[in-house]
C-alpha cells in the first residue's frame, strides 16, 4: 500500500529526530501541526458512539475522566466536547472503548 505524503514526511522528520537533526520540541511541534484535524460530534452522534460500545452514560463517562452529567449535556446538545474529550470521543469511534482501557 501506498503511503501518503503525510506519512512520508512524518517518517522524515522522526528519522531526523533520531539522527540527531530534528530537536523532540521540533519534532513534537510538527506533529502538534500535522495532526488531522478531530472530528466534531452533535449529539446523536455522541449517543451513537456511546451505544455502540453498550455502555451507560455513568460508565461511558469514567472512560473518559469527565462526568456523567457532561455526557448527558453533551447528547441533549446543551454543550460540545472539546479539548482532550474531543480527542478521546474520536478514539474511541475509530478503535472502541477497549483503546481506553
Amino acid at each position: 500500500m501506498d503511503k501518503s505524503i503525510l506519512e512520508v514526511v512524518h517518517e522524515t522528520a522522526q528519522g531526523l529526530n533520531k539522527a540527531g537533526l530534528m530537536d523532540a520540541k521540533t519534532l513534537r511541534e510538527y506533529d502538534a501541526r500535522s495532526d488531522p484535524q478531530l472530528k466534531q460530534y452533535n449529539p446523536e452522534q455522541i449517543k451513537h458512539i456511546r451505544l455502540k460500545n453498550h455502555t451507560s452514560q455513568t460508565v461511558f463517562a469514567a472512560y473518559l475522566n469527565t462526568s456523567p452529567s457532561t455526557i448527558q449535556r453533551w447528547e441533549n446538545g446543551k454543550i460540545k466536547p472539546k479539548g482532550t474529550s474531543l480527542k478521546l470521543l474520536n478514539l474511541v469511534e475509530q478503535k472502541g472503548l477497549d483503546i481506553l482501557a
